[in-house]
């Protein structure tokens, strides 16, 4: 049977912009209020997927979701029309104009949690839309992913789609940016590592983070795993090392990232490593191969200032026993981190052959490397073709969607253009045409609003 591993990628909306509203990305704080690019963003992720269209493997995309988000807008107060709320929430609140401006659905690893047919006990994909309730400016993302993946995987003979999580702090569940998926192969059947910050209701006999918050709970993981009908024994739970979050790894994947039968991270990622290493290599039933970087090699900060651990480890579809590093530019840049990657490259122990080196910066400078920005789900060929067909990447799709960036998206966003009424008609008119390109429908809610 043929799995293929499909990566969907973000695309970046109009809105894109750098508020610094994530409490613990130092990344997104540094570069608070800032100018942001906004089509410089969206040509840089269109030709990350380009790149990894043309090396062959499964390649698709999520649509921006619809900003400003009007109706939360309402919600916290601010009444009339488009223009009166933007003006009013720009006069009084202008954090919550940009919260409600958010450009940061991009990073579809926290859209869900994806767990793959080979796996569960119903032999269905499932997926389980994460509620994101650590911060307004993602929770407000919860219920459009569901319904947009809802819509996307639609057959229910082969998927099965779970609401977000009940929005309290027992079950914060930030997707699959705190979970990896580990497997001889694409092919087999794999175990499943969930990645923790803390345990809601339960002391903990290690303390902190005292920094920055702890995202995702023991609790929201356990939910996924029994609701996505995982077998116990091929399930792992890790605590991310508190010290990790108060330096500035605020999931998972900004620490460790994992490929078929490979796991890279840093000797820091989790509490009680070597346990859970350990319990990894119990429950599958192939070798894992570990490379875990060392602290005096890089440390935390060079970590999180490269996103190193952020790139993406894919396997070669053309050369299937090797893999290739997706990394960010800063890596390359970082002459400590590029002698690692070279000698990793270099050593013919591991399948990793080689490494592409991406401008990412516009996403970077919000916090977002190679592996935020793509959803990984492991696809049969029938599941594959019952998904609907039209986010699936083409060079001729690419090439409309360059064209369509560069007719509706500034190349210049500050904090005083959101209160441009002229930029909610710039990001609706895009969007609206967008979802005519994707033949995805009605999907946004001005667009329901018009034709209902």
């Amino acid at each position: 049977m043929q799995v293929y591993e499909l990566n969907l990628d973000g695309l970046v909306g109009p809105n894109h912009n750098y508020a610094g509203l994530s409490a613990g990305n130092l990344a997104s704080a540094c570069n608070a209020l800032s100018a942001s690019n906004p089509q410089a963003a969206a040509l840089q992720g269109i030709a990350k997927m380009r790149l990894l269209h043309r090396m062959g493997l499964k390649q698709g995309l999520l649509p921006p979701q619809q900003r400003p988000n009007l109706e939360l807008l309402y919600q916290l107060g601010f009444t009339g029309s488009p223009t009166q709320q933007v003006e009013k929430a720009y006069r009084t609140a202008p954090e919550l104009l940009a919260a409600c401006y958010s450009a940061s659905a991009m990073w579809t690893a926290n859209a869900a949690t994806v767990s793959p047919s080979l796996d569960t006990v119903d032999h269905r994909l499932h997926f389980t839309a994460a509620n994101l309730i650590s911060n307004l400016h993602r929770h407000q993302e919860a219920d459009f992913s569901y319904t947009l993946l809802k819509k996307i995987f639609n057959n229910e003979k082969f998927f099965s789609h779970h609401q977000p999580l009940p929005r309290s702090f027992t079950t914060s569940d930030e997707g699959a940016a705190n979970h990896s998926r580990l497997c001889r192969s694409h092919n087999t059947p794999g175990i499943h590592l969930f990645v923790y910050g803390k345990e809601s209701l339960k002391t903990s006999a290690i303390e902190g983070p005292f920094k920055y918050p702890a995202r995702q709970t023991l609790e929201a993981s356990q939910a996924i795993a029994r609701a996505h009908r995982l077998n116990p024994d091929k399930v792992v739970f890790a605590r991310q090392n508190p010290k990790a979050i108060d330096q500035g790894v605020f999931h998972n994947d900004v620490i460790a990232v994992a490929n078929e039968s490979l796991l890279f991270l840093h000797e820091e990622a989790f509490v009680l490593q070597a346990d859970v290493l350990k319990e990894i290599q119990l429950k599958a039933d192939f070798p894992v191969q570990v490379i875990s970087v060392d602290s005096q090699r890089i440390n935390l900060t060079e970590a999180v200032a490269t996103y190193l651990f952020n790139s993406q480890v894919i396997t070669l579809p053309k050369e299937p026993q090797k893999m290739a590093f997706i990394a960010p530019v800063e890596c390359q840049t970082n002459s400590k981190v590029k002698n690692l990657l070279d000698e990793i490259i270099e050593n013919q122990d591991n399948p990793i052959s080689c490494v592409h080196y991406l401008d990412l910066k516009q996403s970077m400078r919000n916090g977002g490397g190679p592996a935020c920005l793509r959803l990984r789900i492991a696809l049969t060929e029938e599941e594959l073709m019952a998904m609907h067909q039209n986010i699936l990447v083409t060079d001729l799709l690419l090439d409309r969607l360059e064209t369509w960036v560069m007719r509706h998206y500034r190349s210049q966003l500050n904090a005083a253009d959101l209160a441009d009424p002229n930029l909610i008609d710039e990001c609706l008119s895009a969007l609206d045409e967008l979802s005519k390109v994707l033949k995805l429908g009605a999907i946004y809610p001005f667009q329901c609003e018009i034709n209902g």
